[in-house]
């Protein structure tokens, strides 16, 4: 994830320089999906700037910290 982090951030600077204030977060989660619900997983994405009018993202995050018994820390929020 690192790894992932440190280039994308990197390549959104070299090909957006006025973005020199760009960073991300200092933490970071991650969920597996089956491959099975790739289709739902696509349209989950395209849909997320309408899905994000309704929830904010710490919503949604913590929503699914909780579905999948993951104890939420609110220090990381």
């Amino acid at each position: 994830m690192r790894e992932i982090k440190a280039e994308s951030s990197k390549w959104i600077h070299d090909t957006f320089p006025d973005r020199h204030e760009f960073a991300w977060q200092a933490g970071y989660g991650a969920f597996a999906v089956s491959y099975s619900q790739i289709d739902r997983v696509k349209e989950y994405i395209g849909n997320h700037p309408e899905h994000h009018r309704k929830r904010t993202f710490q919503q949604e995050f913590v929503s699914m910290l909780k579905k999948h018994n993951i104890p939420v820390e609110e220090r990381y929020l």
